[in-house]
């Protein structure tokens, strides 16, 4: 079998394959016998009969047939008022509806096509031709089914693929080890945000951070131990975040970054502060280190409101020149990127 026709054969076995299904509404058991045994013997088709008129809507609604046989002449109410009824139902809206009558009139003929039939027989017509037409107008109403059940299997396939392109793209841009946004995240984020702040006239912020002898670290207590380091400085970073647009990334290695919209230096200085006596009150043993016997982190801070006159790679090469700043200045401090 060809790929092509192995494609073709699992898309089918995914769409229903629909019985017909054949509803016969009629008051007179004779003619419900005679349908009984014209159809009888076919196993694809199901026989189904309602003799009441006032059920015959809620049996339809209930067993969806694929097509109706309606007889026009009932006790209480006329196989027209029917048509209309089944018409008026949305499930039923689209089944095919067959008018069985002993006249053949062609008025008759029109008004049953006026209200919404399909098709006029004068009964009872002989087996080969009922079969034909019972056939005929189910398998179109079977393929607007499956149609439609195909166009559903689709919608849903979309959406699910929709949804996991969005979850990917959601773990693309997270840092496996600490949980917290990665390098993509920060790239994808800061320009969106420069552009906010440029419309709105609003301060932005950044904060470069940079764990002091992680490398001491990392060698004299193993990676496993550094590893936790690096999970314990992320946490620090993301519980001094206070608002939904607030974000801290794992920039690459031992360096972290943050982003505060609408944040001035005043209030980005004092969340860095917050975030280096954080850690350093944690005192994550680092002894031997050339900063002291705690593992420390030197912030450099940079705050601009964006402008023409300014870019983004301005601003982070203040702020990386201000992280230069405290690591030269003795680390383990916060340092202001001048204006």
């Amino acid at each position: 079998m060809s790929e092509d026709n192995q494609g073709s054969t699992q898309q089918d076995s995914n769409v229903t394959h629909f019985k017909v299904r054949v509803l016969l509404v009629d008051d007179q058991l004779i003619i419900i016998e005679a349908v009984r045994r014209m159809l009888d013997g076919h196993p694809d088709i199901e026989f189904h009969y309602v003799s009441n008129a006032a059920v015959a809507v809620e049996t339809a609604v209930m067993m969806q047939p694929t097509v109706i046989l309606q007889d026009l002449v009932m006790p209480d109410i006329d196989g027209f008022a029917l048509i209309q009824a089944y018409r008026q139902q949305p499930s039923l809206a689209p089944v095919p509806v067959i008018v069985l009558s002993a006249k053949d009139d062609a008025k008759l003929k029109a008004h049953s096509f006026a209200v919404g039939a399909n098709d006029y027989v004068v009964k009872l017509p002989d087996r080969l031709e009922l079969l034909a037409r019972v056939r005929y107008h189910s398998s179109g109403h079977i393929s607007r089914l499956q149609r439609d059940e195909a166009f559903r299997f689709l919608r849903e396939s979309q959406q699910r693929l929709a949804d996991a392109n969005i979850e990917l793209q959601k773990l693309a841009a997270l840092d496996g080890l600490t949980g917290i946004g990665n390098r993509r995240r920060f790239d994808e984020v800061l320009p969106v945000e420069w552009q906010r702040g440029q419309r709105e006239r609003k301060p932005l912020s950044l904060l470069m951070c940079d764990i002091d002898c992680f490398k001491h670290h990392n060698d004299t207590f193993g990676h496993q131990a550094g590893d936790m380091c690096l999970k314990k400085a992320a946490a620090i970073l993301t519980e001094h975040l206070k608002r939904p647009a607030d974000l801290a990334v794992r920039y690459g290695g031992e360096e972290f970054a943050i982003v505060l919209p609408d944040t001035d230096s005043a209030g980005a200085m004092l969340i860095a502060e917050a975030c280096r006596s954080h850690l350093e009150a944690l005192a994550i043993d680092n002894t031997g280190a050339a900063v002291g016997d705690v593992v420390t982190m030197s912030i450099g801070v940079a705050t601009v409101v964006p402008g023409p006159e300014s870019s983004v790679e301005e601003l982070m090469a203040r702020a990386d020149k201000a992280l230069y700043a405290a690591k030269s200045d003795g680390r383990n401090r916060v340092c202001l990127a001048p204006v």
